[in-house]
């Protein structure tokens, strides 16, 4: 390790142990700096950790996290990491809500299949091949844009010019994606399970004049360079703690328990333990929400920070099965729908009308959700006696619930309302109600709960319960950058603290891009 600098307890002090948190301690600590990272929690990982909800059921999930796309091979290969990414054969499954005795599977592995799904479902094999082309079409977006995700960021006009294509440019970077949606494809089923990628964790229309539901696609379809989701195996808690041991391998110091009050712009870090330390670094990184830190730097001095407020739109719901529910739709095995995206009453006009009833301050009936099974792809999240018994996982994210429709009632009875209209809107397209299919614990209960934004707040300190810690950026620059921090898209208003996690430019997602770049910054400011 390098010699600490007089004044200084560390070279780099982290605030918040997050997953990105921990690669960037790795990265660090690996080129010799002296690295602590605080987490008030008793663990490490943050949202990307696995859990046993239920007492006695011997499952273990992800109660928050779910897919890994964003990960980039390179920060595996870099750190070390000992991680099994599945590719999914099945992409989704969409029950037509008109009639959910058909219903459209994407199959990756026989296009005759999906087209023959497609014509039983919307009349028109055509649309199996407009579907196929717009997916097609965005290819070369993934392949230009995520190679520079762990790059200095470029400029507009850069990544304009190395894309080569102005016409898909406009499409998704300066029109509403709704215009490309309809024009692209033809019937409302195919345009809602394409829109559902502008929406995971986003409030949004269509036709949204911010573009915040674009920038949400851009980022659910660059991933790996071919925007492939994929299941980690042993669960979401595996990759941390795989991120975790590179870190501790590396020399990093992981402290839990860790409440920071206090941070000030010079690298004093406040902690509010039994040892009451105060900790000072060269660069300070954030691993904690925007908001968060700018209460942190007001208690440390700082002029109070302005900037948007954060704001979720998700629920997840996590069950565990006796077995997989029984489909109306008997040209579909249950094993084929589940094991990819199941999409829930999410064609473009029911995107668009739950949009519009959330916006007036209720709950959308029924409710837009997407659903996939874990456990048919990695059944090792699941104990031997589960195991034998087929159990199942099921994950369902509720889409267009904005955390303004929580946020002022009773978290309790939210949560019971809308865990009641998700079983209500997967109810409605199956042959039997979920409920009985739900695996029972030992003292009775079903293992079925909800997390809305709420519980995203008060167990993670998401403000807002926003995965993303604010709206997305788009990953390149207007201008030029004039500094490490800006070049690396993790400034803040202060020169010697960085974003690492979700806050930075190209956060968001188990990607561990946001600590990466905060690293390379850092490697810059302290000349590593």
């Amino acid at each position: 390790m390098n010699a600490r600098t007089p004044g200084y307890t560390h070279d780099v002090v982290i605030v918040g142990g997050g997953h990105n948190a921990l690669v960037a301690a790795a990265y660090l600590a690996g080129s010799g700096a002296s690295v602590i990272v605080l987490e008030q929690a008793g663990h490490v990982g943050g949202a990307a950790v696995s859990e046993r909800p239920w007492p006695g059921v011997d499952a273990r999930l992800s109660r928050y996290s779910y897919l890994v796309s964003l990960l980039p091979r390179q920060i595996i290969r870099d750190l070390g990491l000992h991680i099994d990414l599945r590719r999914r054969r099945y992409s989704s499954y969409t029950p037509d809500p008109a009639d959910p005795t058909k219903g459209i599977l994407v199959d990756n592995a026989d296009a005759d299949a999906t087209s023959a799904s497609f014509a039983r479902t919307v009349g028109d094999r055509g649309e199996a091949e407009r579907y196929a082309a717009f997916t097609r079409r965005m290819t070369p977006l993934a392949e230009t844009v995520f190679p520079t995700m762990t790059e200095p960021l470029p400029t507009t006009a850069e990544l304009r010019r190395r894309l080569g294509d102005d016409a898909l440019w406009t499409d998704v970077v300066e029109r509403p994606l709704g215009s490309l949606l309809r024009s692209a494809l033809e019937s409302d089923i195919a345009r809602g399970i394409a829109l559902t990628d502008g929406l995971i964790g986003t409030f949004a229309s269509a036709d949204e004049a911010s573009l915040r539901q674009n920038r949400c696609f851009l980022y659910h379809v660059i991933g790996g360079g071919t925007g492939d989701w994929d299941v980690p195996v042993g669960g979401m808690g595996r990759v941390s703690a795989e991120i975790e041991r590179a870190a501790r391998d590396a020399g990093a110091e992981l402290r839990t328990g860790a409440r920071v009050v206090a941070v000030t712009p010079d690298g004093e870090v406040r902690i509010d333990d039994r040892r009451g330390d105060t900790l000072r670094g060269r660069v300070v990184l954030s691993g904690v929400g925007r908001d968060v830190l700018a209460r942190l730097l007001h208690d440390g001095g700082a002029g109070a920070a302005s900037g948007p407020v954060a704001e979720g739109a998700q629920l997840k719901v996590n069950m565990l099965l006796r077995r997989l529910p029984r489909l109306r739709d008997e040209s579909v095995r249950a094993e084929a729908a589940f094991a990819g995206t199941f999409h829930v009453h999410e064609t473009m006009s029911q995107l668009e009308s739950a949009y519009t009833t959330a916006s007036a301050g209720l709950v959308p009936e029924p409710l837009p959700a997407e659903i996939y099974c874990h456990s048919l792809t990695d059944p090792s999240i699941l104990g031997p006696q589960l195991q034998a018994e087929g159990a199942q996982t099921l994950t369902l994210f509720g889409l267009q619930v904005p955390h303004r429709l929580i946020s002022d009632t009773d978290a309790a009875a939210a949560r019971a309302s809308l865990l009641a209209a998700a079983q209500r809107s997967l109810d409605s397209i199956l042959a039997e109600p979920i409920a009985d299919c739900l695996y029972e614990a030992p003292d009775g209960s079903p293992c079925i709960e909800a997390r809305t934004t709420v519980d995203l707040e008060r167990s993670l300190g998401l403000s807002g319960g926003d995965i993303f810690h604010g709206p997305l950026s788009w990953p390149w620059l207007d201008g030029e950058a004039h500094s490490p921090a800006e070049r690396w898209g993790v400034a803040t208003e202060h020169p010697g603290i960085l974003y690492c996690g979700s806050s930075a430019r190209r956060g968001g997602a188990v990607s561990g891009i946001g600590g990466h770049n905060a690293a390379m910054a850092a490697r810059e400011l302290l000349a590593l």
